[in-house]
């Protein structure tokens, strides 16, 4: 029998839906709400889709199960008022330089003051502290710009399992911030900039860096070379009202929008991407030889990346060495184009276009500069590209498409997939292949990769061996996979990790989108623009195989690897130590214990304890500091304790204090 609801008099079947609420939007009503997202866990705090059912009253739509017959009304003059009230009580307490924000066209509170025709604050403002947190190369907050829906601390949470941010104090003083209450630069968030993404105000935004790139073009002795990511072309006509338009016409209006600007060269970062194919595909076929080192991590993610880093050092080794298509871009630019265009290195700036904000943080890297210099000066976001088109009163819909200037801008259809979780798999899997076709079949051929939903686990024989892949999209589904690996249940060769959901493609750079169906429209436009290359697989790039020839030599060998690779180390989730117990005297011992994921999980939070207890009910009360460090970099000997300036490795509690007792006697 079919269940259904009354919906403002229309019946309206469902089927598994959780709420009231996905049931309302089905029937084509927008039910107004800040703090639901289908991706996350329901909160049900800002109670704006409060609805009036039938013999209960007014209940929330959001966290209210569906029942079959239920007689629903979503408005009315009560219901009505109430979303009227909570607006204003979010304005009263909200920074309203909206015509300075730069999510003034994307903002839920504004679009909901304007469609409940709000025209006055019936509240006094209250006071708030207008903090801006600029620590990031990626991001920026604004505390005044918050309205507490949560949507940022879940999302962190449950898809990332980073919890970089959380909500504290209570009342009136509640607030999102940091763990300790530090800025976003000392906390342990690795910039994929989710958060960013489902802010509904501007409260977390990309850091922008249009400012910068307007500067260097107005510069006469600066030459500006740009490069633009695969998954750019697929979304960026969402800001245009060119949802899901072809893929090579767009990408050519953004070619003509850009030499339009004063950019003296265009590129196409999937021409990178074909390089990081040739590249990834010769490591990981020379560690299948060697069986070490596996399974082989992509390395194109650096939220990913700095994961890796902050959380399971013991993987680091696993990580490709390949650089990411936007570094090799950036070092391939540096090298060769200063000649190309008869420039000194120093007045040549190399710009990106990508999806995402990560990408910030990755281009300032000090792995991925020469003699101090970064390879990519500037980072633009397809959020940024946008705002650049308009400020430069450039008609995207009316120009043009051009072509991209050679030689860093031809690609096969293995670079342009890359913007897609999977891409990298499935270039990778035509390289290794050793399939002598390049047409449609060959395209087919590896459509299972493409059925990720978070997590998608292959088995493929390629040249007479089985290989066991994974795809992998959301930081959270990438500690499980860690995590089975670790404890044996697992075994791969070879994962691709995207800390987006669906890849680069929704990524927080992208324009924002609540429709989650956006992500497949964008996926589509790449997997159509594949299609209608005549190449497909990334080794087959001649002009890719043209640099290897005059500047690089063979894959993998030493000049390929020293512009096309580097290296990763176990980075500190925290770059602050924290004073947990301070001396009186000057004369004292210090104490710093490593509270590091990996000492952590060895019982260095015990020891902490049991030092401040110590410390505590001790003649040495007033001699002693102790600190917690995160972390101290040796996370396989942990617990790791630093006791005077020296570190203590595979610490016990008995051993630690005869040693701090050993101190004490020095300075007494």
């Amino acid at each position: 029998m079919d269940k259904y609801l009354i919906i403002n008099s229309r019946k309206i079947l469902f089927g598994d839906e959780k709420n009231i609420l996905e049931i309302i939007r089905k029937g084509n009503v927008e039910l107004p709400t800040f703090c639901y997202h289908s991706e996350l866990s329901t909160y049900g705090s800002c109670r704006l889709c409060m609805i009036e059912i039938v013999g209960r009253g007014i209940l929330p739509a959001c966290s209210t199960p569906p029942e079959s017959g239920m007689e629903i009304r979503t408005n009315n003059e009560q219901i009505i008022e109430i979303r009227k009230i909570i607006v204003e009580l979010l304005l009263a307490n909200h920074d309203r330089d909206c015509t300075l924000c730069g999510k003034s066209e994307t903002c839920k509170l504004q679009t909901l003051a304007r469609r409940l025709g709000i025209d006055e604050i019936r509240f006094k403002d209250v006071i708030h502290k207008k903090y801006k947190d600029s620590s990031t190369y990626s991001l920026v907050r604004e505390q005044g710009k918050c309205v507490l829906c949560g949507d940022c601390v879940r999302f962190c949470d449950e898809v990332q399992s980073v919890g970089a941010i959380s909500f504290v104090n209570r009342g009136p003083k509640s607030l999102i911030c940091p763990s300790f209450g530090k800025d976003l630069g000392s906390s342990e968030c690795v910039y994929c900039g989710q958060c960013a993404r489902v802010c509904p105000t501007g409260a977390i935004m990309p850091r922008s860096e249009v400012n910068y790139v307007w500067r260097v073009l107005s510069d006469p002795k600066k030459k500006v070379v740009v490069a633009v990511a695969p998954a750019v072309r697929a979304a960026i006509g969402e800001m245009f009202g060119l949802v899901g338009e072809n893929g090579t016409r767009i990408a050519g209006k953004i070619v003509t929008a850009l030499r339009s600007m004063g950019f003296v060269k265009v590129f196409d970062v999937s021409s990178s991407a074909d390089m990081t194919i040739v590249e990834e595909a010769n490591e990981f076929m020379e560690r299948l030889k060697s069986n070490e080192r596996l399974p082989l991590f992509t390395s194109c993610c650096p939220a990913w990346v700095k994961f890796v880093e902050q959380y399971y050092p013991d993987f680091i080794l696993n990580l490709s060495t390949c650089r990411s298509p936007q570094a090799m871009y950036g070092s391939i630019a540096k090298k060769i184009m200063p000649e190309i265009l008869n420039v000194a290195r120093e007045n040549l700036v190399v710009v990106s276009i990508m999806p995402c904000t990560a990408k910030k943080f990755e281009a300032r890297r000090s792995e991925l500069a020469s003699n101090g210099v970064a390879d990519i000066d500037y980072v633009l976001t397809t959020q940024e590209l946008s705002r650049m088109i308009e400020e430069a009163g450039v008609r995207f819909n009316k120009i043009d498409p051009s072509s991209f200037d050679m030689p860093l801008g031809f690609k096969t259809g293995g670079g342009i997939i890359f913007g897609n979780s999977g891409g990298v798999t499935e270039a990778v899997l035509r390289n290794i292949a050793n399939s002598s076709s390049t047409g449609a079949n060959e395209i087919e051929q590896f459509d299972f990769v493409r059925k990720c939903d978070g997590v998608n686990r292959l088995k493929i024989n390629i040249n007479d061996r089985e290989l066991k892949m994974a795809v992998v999209y959301g930081l959270k589904n990438a500690r499980k996979v860690l995590r089975d690996i670790k404890a044996g249940k697992s075994r791969y060769d070879f994962i691709e990790v995207m800390a987006c959901p669906g890849g680069c493609i929704g990524g927080a750079g992208q324009p924002v989108y609540t429709d989650l169906q956006m992500r497949k429209v964008r996926a589509d436009v790449l997997y159509e623009n594949d299609k209608t290359l005549e190449l497909h697989k990334s080794q087959d790039n001649p002009y890719v195989q043209k640099i290897y020839e005059d500047y690089l030599g063979k894959p993998g060998e030493y000049i390929a690897h020293k512009y096309l690779h580097t290296q990763y180390e176990h980075k500190k989730r925290f770059k602050e130590t924290f004073e947990i117990y301070k001396s009186l005297k000057k004369k004292n011992v210090e104490i710093n214990v490593c509270l590091g994921n990996g000492c952590m999980c060895k019982g260095s939070e015990e020891i902490l304890r049991n030092i401040v207890s110590f410390a505590e009910s001790s003649k040495y009360k007033d001699s002693i500091n102790i600190k917690a460090s995160i972390c101290l970099g040796k996370c396989s000997k942990g617990p790791v304790i630093k006791v005077a300036n020296k570190i203590l490795e595979n610490c016990e509690i008995n051993m630690l204090k005869n040693i701090i007792l050993k101190e004490l006697n020095k300075i007494s």
